[in-house]
């Protein structure tokens, strides 16, 4: 028995030896929790979107042949969930503007409980990012902003948001690459100049910091990748694209969006062999708007866009894509090929404002915009295509109508009498006399899809 009892003594010394290797050691991830945490907020944002409504062959050929295409939409409410991070001892938060899109309501609740309705600050699809704000009756707590520029691959990465509904969850992982680009989920374009993280990100993460281990956000988590197809592969906007519009977006509530001025068309294997073109990537550039930025700058028809800033060109929708990341009148420095010869130039991103008027009025709800030549390019639509895009929805019942910001209407049919549209000028005449309790259909081209949308104007 004796025996037995002295085997335990030493098995519980041992236990007791071995127990706190790292006695007294914190790891520092603690304490950028704790100085962060409490600036991470959950967002809640409800509205309504409008579809079309499923129906039978039958009937969707009859509504083709006399309602040239229309089909009855519904309306479906919805709620989003993400997260946010306060910026600003105003209340100030930024989060992700896929969060907060076409929202009604928007509530923040804080880490501590505490819950506030916010106010819709500004946003931009795009760019993927929004601002809202709240009133706190106290003094809130904020999380600080870093320095994205300088970012290297190994670095700690450190996400808090609320996957799933599970509020302040935090994962860990390192910096996996930079200056990543992936496809919108709706196939319109690229998001580019991203972190990639191997740091956790699930659905409801969105909008919450990315921060570094001295507790400085470095990204705004937006995106992850299908689970099937792989694992611990998430996305952040880097920071200092979002403090480059921050201050526009709390003064305006959008973006001045910079402005190229040229007209493109992908690098086809035709294309380069025609013009006996020797890159294999590339926006080609057909034709140059006179007095743009790009006229000034020096661009000429012909060339081929291999860079911006050193980031590489595969295509005109990354071409269009990196162009948005900066605001108007920022220099940005052109590489590009001119019949096989490598060139470098600079020039001043003019912008959308000083190429294409604005409608001064707002009408149905909307206010629009001239078709620009970039907007053609990304849209693949015509040269010769007319019509006005959808610069911003000033009324929020005409996205349950199924209309987005830049969408291209191209006819107005009020009462059974069609009107073209081809310009402001054309809009703002027949808008301008639609009256109350009208039956109006816009003729819409969304993606190069043709649909109507239809509505009582009230």
């Amino acid at each position: 028995m004796k025996k037995y009892i002295v085997v335990f003594s030493i098995l519980v010394l041992s236990l007791n030896i071995f127990a706190y290797v790292n006695a007294g050691y914190e790891s520092p991830i603690v304490n950028v929790v704790k100085a962060s945490a409490e600036g991470v907020v959950n967002i809640e944002a409800k509205g309504k979107t409008t579809s079309s409504a499923s129906v039978d062959p039958y009937f969707e050929d009859f509504f083709n042949r006399f309602f040239g295409g229309e089909i009855p939409q519904t309306q479906n409410e919805f709620t989003a969930l993400g997260t946010g991070f306060v910026f600003d001892e105003k209340g100030y938060i930024l989060t992700n503007y896929h969060v907060v899109e076409n929202a009604d309501t928007i509530t923040v609740s804080s880490v501590t409980g505490k819950k506030y309705t916010a106010e819709y600050i500004g946003g931009d699809s795009d760019l993927d990012l929004a601002i809202i704000k709240i009133n706190p009756d106290d003094e809130i707590h904020t999380v600080e902003l870093g320095d994205s520029d300088n970012l290297e691959i190994g670095e700690w990465a450190i996400a808090i948001g609320n996957p799933l509904g599970f509020k302040n969850t935090v994962t860990v992982g390192t910096i996996s690459a930079v200056n990543r680009k992936i496809t919108k989920p709706d196939n319109s374009g690229y998001y580019v100049d991203l972190i990639q993280t191997d740091a956790a990100i699930n659905p409801g993460n969105s909008g919450g910091p990315l921060l570094n281990i001295h507790g400085q956000v470095i990204g705004i988590n937006t995106a992850i990748v299908n689970s099937s197809e792989a694992v611990n592969l998430g996305f952040a906007i880097p920071i200092n694209l979002a403090k480059r519009f921050a201050s526009t977006l709390i003064e305006n509530g959008k973006i001045d969006k910079a402005y190229l001025g040229v007209y493109m068309q992908d690098l086809t294997e035709e294309l380069r062999k025609s013009m006996n073109i020797k890159t294999e990537s590339g926006a080609f550039i057909s034709d140059v708007e006179k007095d743009s930025a790009a006229d000034q700058g020096g661009l000429k028809s012909g060339d081929v866009i291999t860079a911006i800033d050193g980031k590489s060109i595969e295509d005109t929708a990354e071409l269009s894509a990196i162009i948005k990341t900066y605001p108007a009148g920022s220099t940005i420095k052109i590489t590009m090929d001119r019949k096989g010869k490598t060139i470098e130039l600079s020039t001043k991103l003019g912008t959308k404002t000083e190429t294409a008027v604005v409608s001064s009025e707002e009408y149905l709800g909307l206010k629009v915009r001239e078709v620009d030549s970039e907007y053609l390019s990304s849209n693949k639509l015509q040269k010769t295509t007319k019509g006005v895009v959808i610069d911003e929805i000033t009324d929020n019942n005409m996205t349950y109508y199924g209309l987005k910001a830049e969408d291209l209407i191209v006819s107005v049919t009020v009462n059974g009498k069609e009107y073209t549209i081809e310009s402001v000028d054309d809009w703002n005449n027949i808008a301008s006399k639609i009256e109350k309790n009208s039956y109006v259909a816009l003729k819409i081209i969304r993606k190069n899809v043709r649909f109507y949308s239809s509505f009582i104007f009230r």
